[in-house]
């Protein structure tokens, strides 16, 4: 299914789209797939990452790096992306500096090595993902318990429906991990 969609070289992609993919290759050491798999779709590149960085790199909030990308990484396994789990994991056990971490959380949050604070963070946008129109005071009610506010909520939901899309849009077009985010956070960076 891989070559339905192939990616773009980056020698055909607009200057501002560029320039944003080597600087993530000037960070990472690689170019992650999403991001030559997207620039297929300049406009929607842009919208695509324009959000993501609007929810992911809050710095107002009252999610932790670490928090957002273990919801990624627990949604991303519900939806079975596996672009995502495996992408978003490797982000995760850096921000949490815990090698074993998404790889608990993508097979059984419930069970993971994580806080009770977490667990219910991980409860709400389940629900999100899962049933959102179940949603209730109760689920409110529940957060509340562990600190986190209205706000909060809606950034747990914010970060949950975006990459419903983005779970999505990587399965249906065969997107692969790139081999490097295996060993992310598992290995000391050479």
């Amino acid at each position: 299914m891989t070559d339905r969609f192939p990616q773009v070289e980056l020698a055909d992609v607009p200057e501002d789209i560029a320039a944003k993919i080597l600087a993530v290759q000037e960070k990472s050491g690689f170019v992650p797939n999403v991001f030559l798999m997207f620039a297929r779709r300049p406009a929607e590149f842009r919208a695509f990452f324009d959000y993501h960085d609007a929810i992911m790199l809050k710095e107002d909030s009252a999610l932790t790096k670490g928090d957002r990308e273990m919801i990624v990484t627990a949604i991303s396994a519900a939806n079975k992306c596996t672009y995502c789990v495996v992408a978003h994991g490797a982000i995760l056990r850096i921000y949490e500096k815990k090698p074993l971490v998404a790889d608990q959380v993508a097979v059984n949050y419930r069970t993971a090595d994580i806080s009770d604070r977490q667990q219910a963070m991980l409860d709400f946008a389940t629900k999100v993902n899962s049933a959102s129109h179940e949603i209730c005071d109760a689920d409110f009610e529940a957060l509340n318990k562990h600190g986190f506010g209205d706000e909060d909520a809606w950034d747990i939901a914010a970060v949950t429906a975006f990459f419903g899309l983005s779970n999505r849009m990587a399965s249906f077009s065969g997107m692969m991990p790139n081999p490097e985010f295996y060993l992310m956070g598992r290995v000391a960076r050479s």
